[in-house]
């Protein structure tokens, strides 16, 4: 493919993505597809000759399109959703053509350099202490990870080398086997994940009745493996867990966490980027405790994937963990001295695409004031769902309702919910997606697709109360 080829089929591909976006309310949100549907319709080999634009093009409909879920639909309410954008998929464009790898700054100057500001800007803009930001002059700063995954597995990978190299008196491996980390019942997954990675011991703390961990649950905790000898030294909070959208008791735990000199990791990967707005700022209070915290900006402030913002007070507890020295990765600068990071030194992987370039075309495109709109946008449309929830004695909410997620159920036990769940989303019209805490299964009504209106959460709403109507009416018929 020659630059006018390009120029031609990249035109064609913008205008069948708008036309996808255009056509988005009007598809069924989830596929009718068994497992292995698709190997049925692709050759078993790989084409000996190249074959043309057009030829792959007629196939997206038929073997494509036919089983994707789409995750941009108004009618899309599962999981935590990913809030992408024009503006971003721009910059992925100019992304993929540069192809850099962005892993020092001598490998990609303007990448690095881009990083370091977007990720003040977004630090300023969550209104970050200032021992967080580059621009402070001290230890602090900012990287783009992968997910929130990452960030949290270099938080406590990092945290495990600083406890090692604490504890002189013995070797890293009985160091090892004594440290213990901390996180809620209700903590995502990547967690746990990431402490099983790091061969290090996790506790799942209760919460209260909001689902909140709270800082008397961790103080008993530590206090009982401190007697059993044990090391504490790390507490994976969360703000916005993925069930309920729970906060954590920043202001309870950091107190505790920096007394007993365990590193305080805070995963906002979704509801941390409320923050940005001055009203919802409460929901990162006690941030300033924490050693490390992230956000995902492809969760809620219409950054494609992938992108996770991750701060930490003191980089050298990074760097010192992951640094690898060897010649050919070296910064040789290309102009006298930087004080730039080499931001290969701050995470897992070397490879680094340049990230940054479409976080500033979002923040430039969108503004503060743009971002900041489409997410009060969204805890407005959540309250519309929660109020019809609420108008209908046979439901109740499960969680209080602060941002852009509700939890609800038919009033009943856990088999009457799951079989609404299934009823729900094998009728295809919307999407949602269930979940279990504190033994209680219910549903999750999710807003976070850019082009959600009002009348999408009332037909949301409308299919959910026939399919309950379908389901309550059958129970009867079966009891008579």
């Amino acid at each position: 493919m020659d630059t006018e080829e390009f120029r031609r089929y990249g035109t064609d591909m913008v205008n069948y993505i708008a036309d996808y976006y255009d056509t988005l309310r009007s598809r069924l949100p989830t596929p009718d597809v068994q497992e292995g549907y698709l190997r049925k319709l692709i050759p078993e080999q790989a084409p000996t000759e190249a074959e043309s634009y057009d030829d792959v093009k007629k196939d997206l409909e038929d073997v494509i399109m036919k089983g994707v879920l789409h995750w941009r639909s108004p009618h899309f309410h599962g999981y935590i959703g990913i809030a992408g954008s024009f503006p971003a998929l721009i910059g992925d464009m100019l992304v993929g053509a540069l192809s850099s790898n962005s892993f020092s700054w001598v490998s990609n100057p303007a990448s690095t350099e881009l990083e370091v500001c977007m990720m003040d800007w977004l630090g300023q803009m969550l209104n970050l202490p200032e021992e967080f930001l580059f621009s402070s002059g001290g230890k602090g700063g900012g990287v783009i990870q992968r997910t929130a995954d990452d960030s949290v597995l270099v938080a406590i990978i990092a945290a495990r080398s600083r406890s090692i190299r604490q504890h002189k008196d013995m070797t890293p491996g009985q160091t090892l086997d004594k440290l213990v980390a901390y996180t809620s019942e209700e903590a995502h997954s990547c967690i746990k994940k990431a402490a099983q990675l790091a061969l290090v011991t996790i506790r799942n703390l209760p919460t209260d009745a909001n689902f909140s961990l709270r800082g008397e649950t961790l103080a008993a905790a530590i206090k009982e493996d401190k007697s059993k000898g044990l090391i504490p030294f790390f507490l994976g909070a969360s703000v916005g867990t993925t069930s309920t959208i729970a906060i954590d008791n920043l202001c309870e735990l950091g107190p505790i966490c920096e007394r007993e000199n365990m590193w305080m990791h805070i995963d906002g990967a979704y509801a941390g980027s409320a923050a940005i707005c001055p009203e919802l700022r409460y929901v990162i209070n006690g941030v300033e405790y924490s050693t490390s915290f992230c956000l995902n900006p492809h969760k809620w402030l219409h950054v494609n994937k992938s992108c996770s913002a991750m701060w930490v007070k003191n980089r050298e507890f990074i760097t010192e963990a992951f640094s690898v020295d060897v010649e050919y990765l070296k910064n040789h600068k290309l102009h006298g001295d930087t004080t730039m990071p080499d931001y290969r030194n701050w995470q897992i992987q070397l490879s680094r695409p340049f990230t940054s370039l479409k976080v500033w075309f979002v923040l430039r495109m969108f503004g503060v004031k743009g971002l900041q709109d489409r997410i009060r946008k969204d805890v407005t449309l959540a309250k519309e769902f929660e109020t019809l929830v609420l108008g209908d004695d046979r439901f109740e909410i499960v969680a209080e309702v602060n941002l852009g997620v509700v939890c609800f159920k038919l009033k009943g036990d856990n088999g009457l919910n799951r079989e609404l769940s299934k009823r729900i989303n094998d009728d295809r019209r919307v999407y949602l997606t269930p979940s279990i805490s504190k033994g209680v299964f219910f549903l999750r009504f999710v807003v976070t697709v850019h082009n959600i209106e009002s009348s999408d959460v009332t037909y949301a709403w409308s299919v959910i109360q026939e399919q309950a109507d379908l389901l309550l009416k059958s129970q009867v018929n079966a009891a008579s």
